[in-house]
């Protein structure tokens, strides 16, 4: 039995929502009432906390049926303007990774390589409705004989084309520095030596896993915001891990929680998905992802009450460290620092660069609560809870 003051179910919440009578903030907005009311005041006041992020996310992809032929063909290869693509599912399915590179690419062997063209930027192109050239291979079969397609499509023209992205929404990411004296290329952006920038890459505050940061309201089959549209979580993303030191607010203090999601691409906006180009490094994708959480008790508006400051994440030495695989911070520092645009290392001030864009997380937050508050978006009831 509940030892809660507050008790509320999603079904009571989503019938506020269809009556148009939830009441819904963002989770920037929800530290200032919980200061003022207190936390089982404000659970009792609010409904749901709205989240947001948007940042490179590399573990992407959208499965994709291109379309059969005449005569029918199983394809073995698959390439999107140039892209490859993972064709060994069957028939003309395939699988479109956000970091695949375009095959004429030089990679790395001018370095540090432009990466100017990739599976992220396909994806891209095909949410705007422009056109991509496909071409697909097969070495033939008495079922299926033909040998080759190659036509151009756009994505209204793909019979389907769903975004699963295995991992997303991690709920908290290094602070990576180079303590080397040269400069370094990495998935979190071009890092200058001797400690001459640190770069972080979460929303902070509005960051979907910080206000649920033992996922007691995220799960399998939770409604999202996921580029632009409606998605789902289908389960946690790769490289979860939930056993890992935390604060006394219950949020980690390093990289623990990722979630894997899915939708529909055909809803999906180029403005919530953006092909990336990561100089040094590759090709990725800029997702935009967004979860409500549902104010279930005093304890879940407590999660979602926390602040820059109480957000803390390690310094991590990418220069030499990462590379090697050791383990070891150079320091903790909260996102309230990193978002102040300078952090204190070994006594010295180093300029911070964001990877993902506050502007966006905050504009996904926003549009999230309007949608809930026209009726428009419901919350999820999770089939199976990861905590």
């Amino acid at each position: 039995m509940s030892t809660c003051q507050v008790n509320k179910t999603y079904e009571e919440i989503n019938a506020k929502i269809a009556a148009g009578e939830a009441v819904v903030v963002t989770a920037e907005e929800i530290i200032d009432i919980a200061a003022k009311e207190g936390v089982v005041e404000a659970a009792r006041k609010v409904d749901v906390v709205t989240t947001g992020t948007f940042a490179p996310m590399c573990s992407s992809g959208a499965f994709i049926n291109i379309g059969q032929s005449s005569p029918v063909i199983r394809t073995t290869k698959t390439w999107f303007n140039n892209v490859p693509a993972y064709s060994a599912i069957a028939a003309v399915d395939c699988y479109l990774g956000a970091t695949a590179v375009c095959e004429e690419d030089p990679l790395n062997k001018y370095h540090p390589g432009e990466f100017n063209y990739g599976g992220g930027h396909v994806i891209q192109d095909l949410v705007a409705g422009k056109q991509v050239h496909v071409k697909a291979e097969s070495y033939g079969t008495d079922c299926y004989p033909n040998l080759a397609i190659e036509k151009t499509v756009t994505l209204k023209d793909l019979p389907n084309a769903i975004l699963c992205n295995p991992r997303n929404a991690y709920q908290n990411y290094n602070c990576a520095i180079n303590r080397s004296d040269k400069t370094k290329y990495t998935y979190m952006g071009t890092l200058k030596p001797n400690m001459a920038n640190a770069n972080y890459s979460t929303s902070g505050c509005l960051s979907p896993l910080f206000n649920d940061p033992y996922l007691k309201t995220i799960g399998l089959g939770t409604r999202i915001f996921l580029g632009g549209a409606q998605g789902y979580v289908t389960w946690t993303g790769t490289q979860h891990k939930k056993d890992v030191d935390r604060g006394l607010n219950g949020v980690p203090l390093s990289g623990a929680g990722t979630l894997s999601v899915i939708g529909d691409l055909k809803q999906m906006s180029p403005e919530w998905l953006v092909g990336q180009s990561i100089r040094g490094y590759g090709v990725s994708l800029s997702v935009g992802l967004g979860i409500p959480i549902p104010i279930l008790n005093e304890e879940i508006l407590k999660y979602t009450s926390v602040s820059d400051e109480e957000i803390f994440t390690q310094i991590i030495d990418y220069g030499y460290d990462y590379p090697k695989g050791i383990s070891k911070s150079y320091g903790q520092v909260s996102y309230a620092e990193l978002k102040s645009g300078t952090i204190m290392i070994k006594g010295e001030p180093v300029p911070t660069v964001p990877l993902s864009s506050m502007v966006k997380a905050r504009k996904i937050a926003q549009i999230l609560k309007t949608e809930i508050q026209k009726s428009r978006f419901y919350i999820g009831v999770p089939q199976h809870l990861f905590c």
